[in-house]
């Protein structure tokens, strides 16, 4: 083969190699564009929801209340949080001016939960 025929495979393979190397490159971005794309549309279905609070009461449980809904129809859930499940303890409406009895409702809950934890184990 000539010189010349060996420099134009040279060349063409290097022009692979690079553009490989460039799609290997482009592929981590692409994909965190993606991923940022597709978490924007999620947003937009699940912005009505909130985490108003979070209690840890084991190493791996905790109790979660969150407010969902529509703002006209504001609903508040106690979810229970294990590493295997997620349960609903308590659902109640969110009124605007419900928050203080909100707050005393779940400091008795709270305090009941406690007493029959403390309770299980004597």
């Amino acid at each position: 083969m000539s010189a010349v025929g060996n420099a134009g495979i040279m060349t063409q393979t290097l022009l692979l190699v690079v553009l490989f190397v460039a799609a290997l490159a482009a592929l981590p971005w692409l994909i965190r564009r993606l991923q940022q794309q597709r978490a924007g549309l999620q947003a937009g279905a699940g912005a009505g929801s909130r985490v108003l609070s979070a209690v840890a009461v084991g190493p791996q449980q905790r109790v979660v209340t969150v407010e969902v809904g529509p703002p006209q129809q504001r609903t508040l859930l106690v979810l229970g949080v294990t590493a295997q499940a997620v349960s609903c303890l308590h659902v109640l409406p969110a009124a605007a001016g419900d928050a203080a009895s909100f707050a005393s409702e779940m400091s008795a809950a709270r305090a009941q939960a406690v007493r029959g934890a403390e309770g299980g184990h004597a």
